[in-house]
């Protein structure tokens, strides 16, 4: 299984695409990054025109998306929904089934808290898949992407053995070359 992770965002949205056949293994990755001084319904365009083209290239099987939060600032929840919207367009328009996961649940899967730090997030990223060659600079927001891959990778591995698994009580080998 390939699993996309979305990680949205209306001025940079993560992507990683983790294979789940074998060990789990960071595919590609990349940052959706319009230009900000774009208006902004040409920005959600990119972002949508980014994605569509990433599920185009790629060919995931599912699609891991981090589900809103609720913020401090109602104005930038509203930005981030606008935009995680046009990302959910995009998946549901290439006919990519869509999973959420949360942002605590990312946490305390990857890192064992739900109080993590992104830094955080991204060095159990690429220790959980072997820090892949050509990976090892993963930007955060690709990272927190990847992280959602994994999160749902490892509910459904669950979900099969009627186990909970997390990064912690799962074996993951070290991939050996590029």
């Amino acid at each position: 299984m390939r699993i996309l992770g979305v990680d949205p965002g209306s001025r940079a949205a993560g992507w990683a695409l983790v294979s789940f056949e074998g060990p789990p293994r960071l595919v590609a990755a990349g940052v959706l990054r319009p230009a900000t001084t774009t208006p902004f319904a040409q920005r959600l365009l990119a972002i949508h025109d980014g994605l569509l083209a990433v599920v185009e290239r790629e060919h995931p099987d599912e699609a891991a998306v981090e589900r809103v939060f609720s913020g401090v600032n109602p104005q930038s929840l509203i930005t981030l929904g606008e935009a995680r919207g046009v990302l959910l367009l995009a998946l549901a328009r290439a006919g990519v089934p869509v999973h959420e996961v949360t942002p605590a649940e990312i946490k305390k899967t990857i890192t064992g808290t739900g109080q993590a730090e992104k830094e955080q997030v991204r060095r159990m990223v690429l220790s959980l898949l072997g820090s892949p060659s050509g990976f090892s600079r993963l930007a955060l927001d690709a990272a927190d992407a990847a992280a959602a891959a994994l999160t749902h990778g490892f509910r459904t591995a669950a979900g099969r053995r009627s186990a909970p698994v997390t990064a912690a009580s799962a074996t993951v080998r070290p991939r050996v070359g590029g």
